[in-house]
Formats: C-alpha cells, structure tokens, sequence
C-alpha cells in the first residue's frame, strides 16, 4: 500500500496524501514577490503554503491567473523560495473565524494574536468580503452617535452608520483624534484597523488603547507598512468583517480605519503587479473600485442589525486635497473632516478646518438652533481666516463687517469651542450646550 501511494504522489507531482490538504503544485517562476505556478484549481483569495530551501514554508496568495498557471503573492518578501518548490493550499481565504472572544485583543490580518494574551477562542465565521445586502432594506441615519469630541459632536455632528472621512497630511494630530474617539465614543463595540501605519505607531495605539477602560469593547487588526501588500488589504478586510459580525447580532459598532491610503497603496502595488495600466498619480483602475466596495460594507444594518459607523483615515500627500484617493474617498463617503497644517501651528487641537468640513446627515439628526449656531460659527471662522493677516498688520477698521466685527470680538472662545485636551471627554448635549450658549440660543 506504502509502495502505491508514494507511486501517486510522484504522478501528481509531489502531493503528499497523507496530509489533509486538497491540491498543490510547482512553483515554476519566481521574481522575489510574485510566484507562477501548476494551474491547481483556486480561486482568488486562495492562502497557500510555499516550501522553502531552508525545510519550512512561507505563505502566499492567489491573485490572479495567467496562460493556465496561478499567479500568486508572497507575504514574506525575504523567503528562499526555488524553482520546483512544492504549493499546497491550506484555506480558501473566504471565512475568518469571529466571536465574542475577539473583544480587548490585537490580532493581525491572517488572525492570529499580536498580545501576550491567550490562544483566540472563536465559534463564528462571517465571509471575509462581507455579505451583500438590499441597500433600500437598510435603516435610515437617524440618530446622533455622540464621540465625545466637542467640535464634531456640536459642529459636524455624526449619525450612528454614517460614514466619515479624516483628511490629513503628515503631523497634524490624526493619530490623537482617532484616540480620543476610540476611547469616548458612545459604541457598544470599537474595531480599529491599524494598515500600513508605522510599527512604532501602532505599538503606542495599541498599548494606550488596551490600557484604558475601553480595552473590553475593543478590538485591533494591525498589520505594519512594512507587510505584504496583501496582508494589508486582508488586514482592511478582516476589521471590515469583523465590524459587520458584531452589528449582525445587533451592536453599534465604531469602525476606525487608519489609514484608507495605505489600503490604496497596497492595492496600487498588486495592480502593477498583475501588469494593470496606471491611470491618475499611478493608480490602476482597481484601486478606484476596491474604495467604495470597502466603504459601503459599512452602515445602518437591516432590522434588528446595529449599525457600523465609519472613520476612515485619507492621508492627502503634501497637503493635497485633491489626490485622487482622497477624491474618490470624498465622493462616496457621507461628510469628511479636515484637519488644518495651520491650525495645528497655532496649537489649536484638534486641528478640525471646520468650514473645509461637513457632514452630509448633519442637517437630518441636529436640531434647528444647533444648525442655526453651526452655520454662524463656519462662518464667523471662515470670515477670521481670510482676513487674519489683515488683522495682524492692523489693517482693519472696525464697523465695516459687523460679522467680521463678531469674529474678531469672539475669536478666543471660537478657538476654545475647538480645542479640547485629549485626556478629556465633552459629550453631545454639553457640546451642543457650548454652542448655543457661545451666541446665546437655547438648542429644541
């Protein structure tokens, strides 16, 4: 019997049968990122085992077909990987497993705990790229989310399934605010999607976020900007799924994704890869179709189901608020929030451009002093800006403006509205209160 297996293995080209895995191949180009291989049947997504030269075995992934062979990416871009090298799968890559268990721990993009703490035990599967739904069947935006920072709860106010982008360059206090949010937000569940962050910044997060209180609702998926591209965008998908599994059993979930950008740029390198044309600043058109299949997995759940609402990071390089992710992020999202290089020299934090901000259900869910105040306060804001320098050189008579006469006349408690410590939580009806009192309205 010994004799007839090892003669079907050599037959199919090594595959050992006494081990529980369905198909496998040879690797017959390798170009230190991308592996061609036997055309075993896979789909894309499809995880696989590569055998290396030094007895172990790295992962890889389906990513495409070409001329009857499988394409496929590896995660470890230093593995000793040779021509002839044994490809076995070992998961369809469809389902992640999820459950409870998930709460107050940091895992990576292929699940597996980054903490010291115990092995996961998980009793769930929800499909890593989510599940379609009706989009008519799903409830309305109806009801404010309080995130416990004063400027967004008074002047950008969010509804629960709403989806909000954070658009910023490099060092203006991104990293502060989604803290801030993390640990104030009135959510029965936090999922924070750290991609393509720094290692040094996703250790500080993690560490101040598993300390504090709300260690017990939240969950971190991390994967470092040095991982492969498609540790990356799994990384992506996986806090997505994982956000859709709790507001499936109805929680409100908050779902931090930080950054967007990097998501995109993840995808841009396996585009390339697969030999895609870039279009605008380099991106391959899959890039433009991977954001809103992403963001729209978020939202107001059908009936029973919670609502999962969404803050995605968009970094605008240089300052440009026009690069194309941050275009295309801007036009499916429902409002944005901008965050100033200018205001952030002034020490103002958070450094919120609340007239460059909006959002889009605001004016469904606030009440009409609320919105009466917020109009007035861009305003007087915008007005202060544009003449600022005029101010400073003593250039301006007042009683010209009555309103810029206001701006000036309120500026300081304009900026004070604004700021807010980032150990402090200024919830939605004290924030609210603020505001109205700052013009003396009473808010209905």
């Amino acid at each position: 019997m010994q004799n007839v297996l090892q003669m079907l293995e050599a037959d199919i080209g090594g595959l050992d049968l006494t081990r529980p895995y369905r198909v496998s191949g040879r690797v017959s180009r390798f170009d230190g990122h991308i592996i061609e291989c036997d055309g075993f049947p896979a789909t894309i997504g499809t995880l696989c085992e590569v055998d290396t030269q030094d007895s172990t075995s790295v992962n890889a992934e389906v990513i495409g077909f070409q001329n009857n062979h499988n394409l496929l990416s590896v995660h470890d871009h230093d593995a000793q990987i040779s021509v002839g090298a044994r490809v076995v799968v070992i998961d369809d890559g469809h389902s992640i497993k999820v459950g409870p268990g998930l709460l107050g721990r940091a895992i990576d993009a292929l699940g597996y705990p980054l903490d010291d703490g115990p092995p996961l035990q998980l009793s769930h599967s929800w499909p890593l790229n989510g599940k379609k739904t009706n989009p008519l069947a799903r409830r309305p935006v109806d009801k404010q989310l309080d995130v416990g920072v004063r400027v967004i709860n008074s002047l950008l106010t969010v509804g629960q399934g709403q989806r909000i982008g954070i658009i910023a360059g490099s060092g203006v206090g991104k990293s502060v605010l989604l803290g801030m949010m993390t640990r104030f937000t009135a959510a029965d569940v936090v999922v924070v999607g750290l991609i393509g962050e720094r290692a040094r910044e996703v250790a500080s997060f993690a560490a101040e976020v598993l300390k504090s209180d709300s260690r017990d609702r939240t969950v971190i998926v991390a994967e470092p900007a040095d991982r492969s591209p498609l540790l990356r965008i799994r990384g992506a998908n996986r806090a997505t799924a994982t956000a859709e599994y709790f507001r499936s059993i109805g929680k409100n979930v908050l779902l931090i994704m930080d950054s967007l950008t990097r998501v995109a740029h993840a995808r841009r390198e396996i585009g390339l890869a697969l030999g895609e044309q870039p279009t605008s600043k380099g991106y391959p058109p899959s890039v433009v179709s991977m954001i809103p299949a992403l963001v729209e997995r978020s939202g107001t759940g059908i009936g029973a189901e919670g609502s999962i609402t969404s803050f995605y990071t968009v970094l605008a390089d240089g300052d440009d608020a026009n690069d194309p992710v941050v275009d295309t992020a801007r036009a499916i999202l429902d409002g944005h929030i901008l965050l100033s290089r200018e205001q952030t020299q002034m020490g103002i934090y958070p450094a919120v451009d609340v007239p460059a901000s909006v959002s889009r259900v605001m004016n469904d869910i606030a009440g009409p002093k609320q919105l009466q105040a917020a109009q007035y306060f861009r305003r007087l804001v915008a007005l202060y800006m544009e003449n600022r320098d005029l101010i400073l050189m003593g250039g301006y008579t007042p009683g010209q403006d009555p309103d810029l006469d206001m701006a000036v006349q309120l500026w300081p408690q304009l900026m004070a509205h604004i700021q807010q410590p980032f150990n402090e939580s200024a919830d939605a009806a004290q924030s609210i209160q603020a505001l109205t009192d700052l013009f003396n309205l009473q808010d209905s």
